[in-house]
């Protein structure tokens, strides 16, 4: 009787090592681009929270703040080398191991509203190809979000293309400062953090930056008070990635949980930002001394040729930047987006 109570015991003691290392697997450290203070970082920990009630919690996310352990342009090599679990961020930040993510993560000019962007990458092919296009960094692809169409800051009036002739303005690396420069801009390497800073200075006149809300609350309108809204240029993807060894150690109900997350995060990323957007451009309103300004139909069009030359351009830089174009501007031809 006692040898069965001993193993009864040793193997009720196993399955319970057994649970607690199963759960351990499922902690995942996770770094996001965004600072804590914002929105979006706000939202995303909100994800993350409903991921541990959705799982019982099997699958305990442990967010980040931007540069937590590496720079924002450095997660996808270091889920790699399993310094992180994973990352919620844009994808373009990495165009520098791969033009193709330059081309995914922002094709400037191409999307007008957020939607368009979320049907493409859920029903167009582009779930399937960010999967493609991270296998090889041993990473898992999860699911798509986006944030708004960015509002464009700038202290001189900006009505349409012809007046961004010479203008002095903070861009992303890539395919961002290639469009902008052929419309005749002078693009300015300045990380997101020294925009405030260099347009106080006079270092930059404008910047893509990010949403209107977000600018507004920092202040960028106060010191750049032409901003151009709704935006003509720049919708980001935003991707919610985990290593590969921790996504193949998962049971499928949790994988599906994960994915599921993902879309709900989605809507409230995007429907959160553009009800604070709506509130951000009412009280800029109020403000006498801010003009916003909202480019015609044409100007808008102007631009988009302008962009689309250069999608070309840069998707011969890699396969990989080529199977994007192919992927995307047949989307946008099919949809009678194009």
């Amino acid at each position: 009787m006692k040898a069965i109570t001993k193993t009864l015991l040793a193997a009720s003691l196993s399955g319970l090592f057994s649970m607690s290392a199963m759960a351990a697997d499922f902690n995942l450290k996770i770094q996001s681009s965004d600072p804590s203070g914002d929105l979006n970082f706000k939202v995303q920990q909100r994800w993350a929270d409903r991921v541990e009630t959705m799982s019982d919690g099997q699958i305990n996310i442990d967010l980040l703040p931007v540069g937590s352990v590496v720079k924002h342009t450095e997660t996808l090599g270091a889920i790699k080398m399993g310094i992180l679990d994973g990352h919620v961020t844009a994808t373009g930040y990495f165009s520098g191991k791969d033009p193709a993510f330059g081309l995914i993560g922002n094709m400037v000019g191409a999307w007008s509203d957020t939607t368009q962007l979320l049907q493409y990458m859920n029903y167009g092919g582009g779930n399937e190809l960010m999967t493609e296009l991270y296998a090889p960094y041993g990473v898992q692809f999860v699911g798509a979000s986006t944030t708004g169409v960015e509002s464009f800051i700038s202290k001189k009036p900006i009505d349409g293309v012809a007046d961004l002739k010479g203008l002095k303005l903070r861009a992303p690396e890539g395919l961002v400062q290639q469009v902008f420069a052929a419309a005749g801009a002078t693009p300015v390497n300045l990380p997101g953090s020294e925009v405030f800073t260099g347009l106080s200075k006079g270092v930059i006149d404008a910047a893509d930056y990010t949403v209107f809300s977000t600018n507004q609350k920092a202040g960028m309108n106060d010191i750049a008070p032409h901003p151009v809204q709704p935006g003509f240029h720049s919708l980001p993807l935003i991707d919610i990635s985990i290593a590969q060894k921790k996504w193949d150690k998962m049971p499928e109900d949790l994988q599906t949980i994960l994915k599921t997350s993902v879309r709900d995060f989605s809507y409230d990323m995007t429907t959160q930002l553009k009800m604070a957007d709506m509130a951000a451009v009412k009280e800029a309103k109020a403000n006498p001394e801010i003009t916003i300004h909202d480019w015609s139909d044409e100007e808008r069009k102007k631009f988009r040729e302008i962009a689309k030359t250069q999608w070309k351009v840069f998707a011969e830089r890699s396969p990989n930047a080529q199977k994007v174009y192919d992927s995307v501007t047949d989307f946008l031809e099919t949809n009678g987006l194009l």
